[in-house]
């Protein structure tokens, strides 16, 4: 196996079933071969002429670096006339002209190289004032040259990948607008805030909405994964595939529903109260974070958080519900209820207003009161220490309902927190597994350097070679990595090595075969002052 610039510093000699005529041999001369064209002349077992064109191009990476060469040989034995041997020495027009005949055949297959380089490779306009030095030697364009590099699936104009940088911010813009839609909704329901009385309120809650149906527009023209792992970029296949999946929910949760309840008039309470619980619906928008939850799962930080933020999220809609029971058993007269003691603590009472509907029957509705915020924080208060213990008694249940619910949310309680927290646990271990294991090899060290008598000195050398081998390798197995990763393992060595040799001086002159030994050359880490032996064995 030779690497790229090895081969340049080669001649041009192939073994195998051919047989190289003597006019055919090339010098092998270490540094004479060249980057460029040759035309070697071979022959089969039975002496028949054969001749082969050999480019030499450069393959390059995204960076503009030579990765690889690309070997093309091509049989241009049909363009070539036989070639006559020359018995009479001396005939100077016997050799120019099978040098006129070889530099014209040459030229003639050059056009049939580049117009099979052009119909393999996609068309690039390439900037004339940037053209390859190296593809310039070869009389070879860069704009024909191939690419090494990992390929982007082509997509339509109109198709984003999944991955690109503009859906990834989309993707944490609307996590952000899922989890204030979460919130706000059940708050809104809850207390009855009309956002129709609210301008402000009503605006943002309207670019949420739009935000929401761009977000629908932007899923048809989204690529996805198919089961085969492929990224399927077919517009059509898109869109059935969006349409079986999310694509109701996702609408359900989209439409207006603020228009719709700006036209609740007082004087229909049930339209009123049916417009009002249609914005729960909203709340199927979780379903976009229930759908892109595995891209957190792969961090650990930002799934903490998510648990965390879910954990808050289940006791904020409780401590609705919760208010809503005790504004309902208020209503109806119940004067023990915990909505009614938290009035008479604060001093700011309850008063029914009598009120009338479309069929003419008075009502009363509750007026009044404490704040809306003191009543919310009590509710979450209540709902928090319901979750995480069994309460203060403070703030207890005291009517029927009031008792159910809370029965229903120890038991929703106890499995949150079970389950959550659990993962909250294992998360925290997962992120100070290693900081456990540096201590835990340190202690190992002392106390084996204790058991064995070592001297001191010594034994601080040893410690100093610990710690600086953990600083290098941070506790990764990186002898496991390298036995996956073996047939990458000249890439890992150049890529660990090329420090080394660019910045050290003594290889600030080297030539780029001497540089080819970062890919070759091991890592050793040696302890502060021990030299370890070294060999060198030629690849």
């Amino acid at each position: 196996m030779w690497y790229g610039v090895q081969i340049l510093r080669r001649g041009c000699k192939l073994d195998s079933v051919l047989a190289r005529l003597p006019a055919a041999r090339s010098p092998d001369s270490g540094d004479s071969g060249s980057l460029g064209r040759k035309s070697p002349g071979l022959g089969w077992d039975n002496d028949t002429p054969l001749w082969l064109l050999l480019h030499i191009a450069p393959i390059r990476n995204e960076k503009d670096v030579v990765v690889l060469f690309l070997l093309t040989f091509r049989d241009i034995t049909a363009l070539k006339q036989p070639v006559e041997e020359d018995t009479a020495k001396g005939k100077k027009k016997v050799g120019l002209s099978k040098f006129a005949r070889l530099a014209r055949s040459v030229t003639r297959s050059r056009s049939v190289l580049v117009q099979q380089f052009s119909s393999h490779l996609p068309a690039i306009k390439a900037d004339p004032t940037k053209q390859s030095q190296i593809a310039h030697m070869i009389s070879l364009n860069s704009d024909i040259l191939p690419q090494y590099r990992q390929e982007a699936p082509k997509t339509p104009p109109h198709i984003l990948l999944h991955y690109c940088a503009f859906k990834a911010i989309w993707d944490w813009v609307i996590l952000c607008l899922t989890f204030y839609t979460a919130i706000m909704v059940p708050y809104n329901v809850a207390f009855k805030n009309k956002t129709s009385e609210d301008v402000s309120l009503l605006v943002l809650d309207s670019i949420v909405d739009v935000i929401f149906f761009i977000d629908i527009v932007l899923n048809f023209h989204t690529t996805f994964v198919g089961p085969g792992g492929e990224v399927v970029s077919d517009p059509k296949i898109i869109r059935m595939n969006y349409m079986r999946s999310w694509f109701i929910i996702d609408l359900l949760s989209c439409l207006p529903y603020d228009v719709f309840n700006a036209f609740d008039h007082d004087d229909d309470q049930g339209i009123g109260s049916l417009f009002s619980a249609l914005k729960v619906v909203r709340l199927l928008r979780l379903g976009r974070v229930v759908r892109k939850l595995d891209r957190y799962l792969e961090y650990g930080a930002a799934m903490l958080i998510l648990l965390l933020c879910f954990y808050m999220l289940v006791a904020h809609w409780l401590a609705c519900i919760w208010y809503s029971i005790g504004r309902s058993d208020a209503e109806n007269g119940f004067v023990h209820s915990w909505l009614w003691k938290l009035s008479n603590t604060t001093g700011k009472h309850f008063y029914f207003k009598p009120s009338s509907n479309s069929e003419s029957n008075t009502t009363h509705e509750l007026h009044k009161g404490p704040p809306r915020g003191t009543m919310y924080v009590t509710a979450l208060y209540y709902t928090m220490t319901c979750m995480t213990s069994v309460g203060f008694g403070n703030v207890a249940a005291e009517t029927d309902n009031e008792k159910a619910f809370t029965i229903c949310m120890m038991i929703i309680g106890a499995l949150l927190y079970a389950t959550i927290f659990g993962h909250v646990t294992t998360i925290i271990q997962q992120m100070t597994s290693v900081t456990a294991r540096y201590h835990e090899m340190l202690n190992n060290v002392r106390e084996f350097m204790k058991l064995h008598e070592v001297p001191k000195a010594l034994s601080e050398r040893v410690m100093d070679y610990v710690v600086s081998t953990w600083a290098m390798s941070k506790g990764i197995d990186t002898k496991g990595i390298k036995l996956r990763l073996k047939d990458m393992t000249a890439t890992f060595r150049y890529i660990f090595n090329r420090k080394v040799f660019n910045e050290h001086p003594a290889f600030r002159l080297a030539r780029m075969v001497v540089l080819l030994l970062a890919m070759v050359s091991p890592m050793i880490i040696a302890a502060l002052g021990i030299c370890l032996p070294i060999f060198w064995r030629e690849y």
